[in-house]
């Protein structure tokens, strides 16, 4: 069935219409995921890209031009759409390819930095000496007469979509990773590029960074602020609770030397050690908080500093709840100890986890985000040793071949 579509599927019918390429160019949910029926998906995805492109490149009728401005446009709307495995097969068949500039003069790479698709971005360390030759392109932004001329670090510096912007929670962690791209874009750029000004306003990509994230580094302020106001009230309440419960020893003391009567109880140690790592950990979360609220909040405080004191703060916040539920549950059992009513202080214990799995579950989306950006931002644009046809051949090895 296919070999009797593959023309119709891989060429327009005429100008109006589109193809099944071009549809799965624009399609990367259908290469991507996980679970069997998803696993399934992608390998007749790839298989049918791989026969398209096979059809494309065999078809007699079509002349060479036509056949590359064909695979050029599946090409910059793949990379627009980040679809990094369609780009993997298409350049499998036509290499040249990655180094094709759309009408506006941009590479895949530039397309790939203007809607921040890492995934695609990396590879240009894999072309050796070639990539400076491509940091040195010089695009137009805009479709006006007289377009604006921009090089790659002025297009890190451009806000991205909002789509693309939420691909992490929070407007501080937004603005750590348009600096992680600016500072990745910068490193690769040769240095008389990072001072070029632009066509338009005149600005340097670090003077359009500036313009252009002021909203999101003021939003980014606000977020870290409010989040951080939130978490030194939680900490401050974990603090007295705990000062509180330790001041009051469960089971009393005893009247001579004052000491413990449940000392020599297991519980009773339990119960102390938990009770100083609740106390230890909620005040440094308070003092972690207080640093973020002092903060000065200039743009270079969002690459490292803040995220950092926000995954300290957070976690240890975490580990006081964590304490604070263990050292509930230790009194707990010392009170029934000797009660026949054992169920009790199980209950009780398995209640008192209740708040931290709830705070867990309410915040899914932001922990994950906060600790990687703290943490694993620094593997964002690692190097994929791989190149895109050595991908090419790995992925049809393992997925497509019969």
């Amino acid at each position: 069935m296919l070999e009797v579509l593959g023309d119709v599927l891989a060429w327009p019918p005429n100008d109006d219409e589109e193809t099944a390429l071009e549809i799965l160019a624009r399609t990367p949910s259908a290469f991507a995921g996980f679970g069997s029926n998803t696993i399934n998906m992608q390998h007749n995805a790839l298989k049918l890209t791989k026969f398209l492109c096979e059809t494309m490149t065999s078809d007699q009728r079509k002349s060479y031009e036509e056949t590359t401005d064909h695979a050029s446009k599946l090409l910059f709307e793949a990379a627009r759409f980040g679809n990094y495995n369609f780009l993997t097969v298409l350049v499998g068949f036509f290499p040249d390819l990655i180094f094709r500039k759309d009408e506006k003069r941009k590479s895949i790479f530039h397309i790939a930095v203007l809607h921040r698709h890492a995934g695609i971005f990396t590879h240009i360390h894999n072309l050796g000496l070639r990539k400076d030759l491509i940091m040195l392109y010089r695009v137009n932004y805009s479709d006006q007469e007289n377009p604006i001329v921009y090089n790659m670090l002025h297009l890190a510096a451009k806000l991205p979509s909002l789509d693309r912007l939420n691909i992490v929670s929070g407007a501080a962690l937004q603005m750590q990773r348009e600096l992680l791209w600016f500072k990745e874009v910068e490193n690769l750029t040769p240095p008389s590029e990072r001072e070029m000004r632009d066509s338009k306003d005149e600005l340097t990509p670090q003077e359009l960074f500036t313009k252009e994230h002021e909203e999101l580094r003021k939003a980014g302020e606000t977020w870290m602020k409010k989040t951080a106001e939130a978490g030194m009230i939680v900490a401050t309440i974990i603090t007295t609770v705990v000062f509180t419960t330790a001041s009051s020893l469960p089971g009393g003391t005893d009247g001579g030397d004052g000491s413990p009567k449940n000392k020599d109880k297991t519980m009773f140690h339990v119960f102390a050690v938990a009770d100083s790592v609740a106390m230890c950990s909620s005040i440094v979360s308070t003092m972690m908080f207080l640093s973020i609220l002092t903060s000065r909040y200039a743009e270079k405080d969002f690459l490292v500093r803040l995220p950092l004191k926000l995954a300290a703060a957070v976690t240890t916040l975490l580990v006081s709840m964590m304490a604070l539920m263990v050292s509930f549950s230790a009194i707990y059992f010392l009170v029934y100890c000797q009660s026949k009513l054992k169920w009790v202080p199980i209950l009780a214990s398995a209640l008192s986890f209740l708040p931290a799995a709830l705070f867990v579950l309410l915040q899914y989306h932001l922990l994950p985000d906060v600790f990687r950006s703290a943490f694993g931002s620094r593997y964002i644009f690692r190097p994929n040793k791989s190149t895109f046809w050595e991908s090419f051949n790995k992925i049809f090895n393992e997925n497509v071949s019969n």
